[in-house]
């Protein structure tokens, strides 16, 4: 039985009866840049986080740096992030011309460490991003509070944890602004790049709609120089169309995560995932922990199982950050998680019969 990762061709399938006159429309009209179709997504996916504003912008890395750029990080400033994230929430920071700062993450929720985070703040610290990773928040109760106590600004990366909530909020509500990515594989995808900023600042929510359309308050009137990061009108259609289905989508998610976890209980030495008490996780991945991961990777690819890496080299180990003297132990938890991790299949169309193959599969190899 073959089990992708992820089939986007099975959930188009499921849309296709409403995707293809949605997007006929958008060409009759011809208005493919900004506009009516850009303003709905952003109300609707503002309302589902329970948010005032949502700014549509090109990608996740888009909505990462437009914000620090809209805050004037930069030169001589430092953002600290973990090390154990996807190289878009550095490189935003990098786009500025401040430099990452690289802590460690929980060795249970692989999301930041307060402990880390709040040794790695020097005078030189003006932001802090922590990331919601593989769908589950990080522990922001402590996050906010070393925040508020340095007066240090706190963004936000969501862009894997869409519906995500912690005590009771969704992600969002905790730093000035949030960073999601609509890339196609994520639990909202669009058909091509896009992203999203939400935050309840309505003055900051106008300053990026200015910066991501070329700095313009009206044509060819500009205020600042600014760049392209405005959401494709295409993109916006797509998602307007996928946006109704997201919250049982997350559910499915849920589910299929449950069906796993019960499925490969006590099986070997692996490690499922662990839900942070308090909070929802939307299993973006399905991430497991095993010693044999290379070799149980090797196993579920020849009976068809697809699988990831995510992440095999820790950020402050990447040779683009080489000038910055990480080195190994530096975040010990990141190190040892980047050659133990293995994300199995996971999307919300997945069949009862997929997830009991990939255990089956799994249990046989440990056998």
């Amino acid at each position: 039985m073959h089990v992708p990762f992820v089939d986007l061709k099975k959930q188009y399938a499921t849309l296709k009866h409403q995707m293809l006159p949605a997007l006929e429309g958008l060409m009759e009209s011809s208005q493919f840049i900004l506009g009516k179709p850009v303003e709905d997504f952003e109300r609707s996916f503002a309302d589902a986080h329970e948010m005032k504003y949502c700014v549509g912008v090109g990608s996740g890395t888009d909505a990462l740096h437009i914000v620090l750029w809209a805050f004037g990080i930069g030169f001589g400033d430092e953002v600290i992030t973990t090390a154990n994230t996807f190289i878009a929430t550095s490189e935003a920071i990098s786009l500025t011309g401040a430099t990452p700062v690289f802590v460690d993450v929980d060795p249970v929720t692989y999301t930041m460490d307060p402990v880390s985070l709040q040794k790695a703040i020097s005078p030189k610290t003006k932001a802090i991003i922590p990331v919601h990773l593989y769908g589950q928040a990080a522990p922001m109760n402590e996050i906010v509070e070393i925040a508020k106590r340095h007066g240090i600004l706190l963004v936000e990366d969501a862009c894997q944890a869409h519906l995500t909530t912690y005590s009771g909020k969704h992600v969002g509500h905790f730093g000035v602004a949030t960073a999601f990515s609509f890339y196609p594989g994520k639990n909202l995808g669009a058909y091509g790049e896009a992203g999203g900023v939400t935050t309840n600042d309505e003055a900051l929510a106008q300053k990026l709609r200015v910066l991501r359309d070329h700095g313009q308050v009206k044509k060819y009137h500009h205020a600042t120089w600014g760049l392209n990061y405005r959401l494709d009108a295409m993109q916006a259609v797509v998602l307007n169309v996928k946006m109704p289905y997201l919250k049982s989508w997350t559910e499915a998610r849920r589910v299929h995560a449950r069906k796993y976890t019960d499925g490969l209980h006590s099986v070997g030495d692996i490690m499922t995932p662990v839900e942070r008490p308090g909070g929802t996780h939307v299993y973006h991945l399905y991430v497991i922990q095993t010693a044999h991961r290379d070799e149980l990777q090797k196993h579920l690819s020849a009976h068809d199982i697809q699988t990831g890496l995510h992440y095999p080299v820790p950020l402050h180990l990447q040779e683009a950050y080489k000038k910055l003297g990480g080195k190994k132990g530096d975040c010990p938890v990141s190190e040892q998680l980047a050659g133990r991790v293995l994300s199995l299949p996971m999307f919300a169309e997945l069949t009862d019969d997929q997830i009991e193959h990939v255990c089956a599969t799994v249990r046989d190899f440990f056998d």
